[in-house]
């Protein structure tokens, strides 16, 4: 899904929260995952939600892997405190050790 034409993932962000959202194309609903920033190089990811209409279609996973890219590009470390990133995290331990806070 997260190379899908019909999806958009958007962020936002202030001096201590961040946001992802996801949309996708013919619905009104978004997806979201929500973050803390604890200083310039650690993140929180806090929580994960997809709307009922949209579950299934891959975008918790999408919004992960945008977290963790993103991270990856500004040199961050994500505590994955939210259930889905910590088992998103979990799932691919070794391949996210340059990321990925425990």
């Amino acid at each position: 899904m997260l190379d899908d034409p019909k999806l958009d993932i958007t962020y936002s962000e202030s001096d201590t929260k961040g946001r992802y959202g996801a949309s996708v194309q013919g619905f009104a609903s978004e997806a979201e995952l929500t973050i803390s920033k604890v200083s310039p190089v650690l993140i929180i990811a806090d929580h994960t939600f997809v709307p009922d209409e949209l579950r299934g279609r891959g975008l918790a996973q999408a919004l992960a892997a945008r977290l963790i890219a993103d991270a990856r590009q500004k040199g961050q470390r994500i505590v994955p405190l939210c259930p889905f990133v910590r088992a998103y995290a979990t799932k691919h331990r070794e391949e996210l050790s340059d990321v990925i806070q425990w």
